[in-house]
């Protein structure tokens, strides 16, 4: 495979990923915060579009996979130790996810099906329904921790690199810092997931750098 092509297919997955991430941003409308009763009612009103968000992060992870492998290939000249150790990082962040994603499969049947709620009251339900919303949460913030760090590796390499501009890697190493900071406040701060602006500012650098990233891979990228 050519450096090229490298470039394409880990453009294409980015691509991919921004796309039907766009999914998830739909489904976490229906969770409110604080109030299972609401979520709950939310959920069974809109399932298929709850399961519709499960069925993106899957497609978003399976793209994760390919840009990681493509990434590796593409950056191999620079180091094809640190780039291995970078694309195996991001591997974990797609299992850990993984396992995060499976706590919303939970969510529906625990509402909808009478096998799974005999001898619980409405509100018992509703509560293991958010218990389970919230496990979806803390492992995505363990996840995310990974990624930080695959983040910080691919901004490193690309910096060290003579073949891509030096910006996308420093904008990535500012990107990873945020990842790494919003993660770990999010477990020490039982408060600080509920404060969506704190989010907003890290999330800002993390879509600017791999938007950038993405258009530079597709357009110029080999």
């Amino acid at each position: 495979m050519t450096l090229r092509e490298a470039a394409l297919v880990a453009g294409i997955g980015y691509l991919v990923a921004f796309v039907f991430g766009y999914g998830n941003v739909r489904r976490d409308k229906l969770v409110v915060r604080g109030d299972a009763a609401t979520t709950a009612s939310n959920i069974r009103a809109s399932e298929s579009r709850f399961r519709v968000g499960i069925a993106t992060w899957i497609v978003v992870l399976a793209a994760d996979v390919v840009v990681a492998w493509a990434l590796y290939v593409f950056l191999r000249p620079v180091s094809e130790s640190l780039s291995l150790l970078t694309a195996w990082i991001r591997l974990v962040f797609v299992a850990v996810a993984a396992i995060a994603v499976v706590n919303l499969f939970s969510v529906p049947e625990l509402l909808r099906s009478r096998d799974h709620s005999e001898g619980f009251q409405p509100d018992q339900r509703n509560a293991q329904a958010m218990l389970f919303l919230r496990s979806y949460d803390f492992g995505f913030n363990v996840g995310f921790v990974f990624f930080g760090l695959h983040i910080l590796g691919l901004g490193y390499l690309i910096v060290r690199s003579d073949y891509i501009p030096i910006v996308l890697g420093v904008l990535l190493i500012i990107a990873s810092v945020g990842y790494l900071i919003d993660s770990f406040a999010c477990i020490l701060s039982s408060s600080y997931g509920n404060n969506e602006a704190h989010q907003l500012v890290f999330a800002i650098p993390a879509i600017i750098s791999e938007l950038s990233l993405t258009v530079w891979l597709l357009i110029w990228g080999g």
